[in-house]
């Protein structure tokens, strides 16, 4: 079993910006991909990014050039940098992790998010 814990969600003004973090912890051999997804009210969850094991990243239109991924793999950690916020970013946001474990199968793993807010 594997958890995967949000943290920095929080209330910014527009314009503002926020670092969330996510940490890995459990049977975990090894992370492939990694990724960030939000979901609005009244919404349906998006793809915000994603990242691989060697740091190769996408991104979802709407949020390049205002959002950076990155990832450290000793630390089994998933960072999304968020700058220009604007009040649609406003969600839930999740991160989720491919994970290999010891019983040599992989599985997908979600946190149970953290709140972003952007006030106009």
């Amino acid at each position: 079993q594997v958890q995967l814990v949000e943290s920095g969600g929080g209330l910014v003004q527009a314009g503002g910006s926020l670092r969330l973090s996510c940490v890995a912890s459990g049977d975990i051999i090894y992370i492939f991909s990694m990724g960030w997804y939000r979901q609005a009210p009244g919404k349906e969850r998006e793809l915000v990014g994603g990242i691989t094991s060697d740091d190769v990243s996408t991104y979802t239109d709407s949020m390049k050039g205002r959002f950076t991924i990155s990832r450290d793999n000793a630390k089994n950690t998933l960072t999304l940098q968020m700058s220009s916020l604007k009040p649609e970013d406003t969600a839930v946001y999740y991160c989720n992790a491919d994970v290999f474990s010891s019983d040599g199968l992989g599985y997908v793993y979600w946190g149970q998010g953290t709140q972003v807010t952007v006030s106009s």
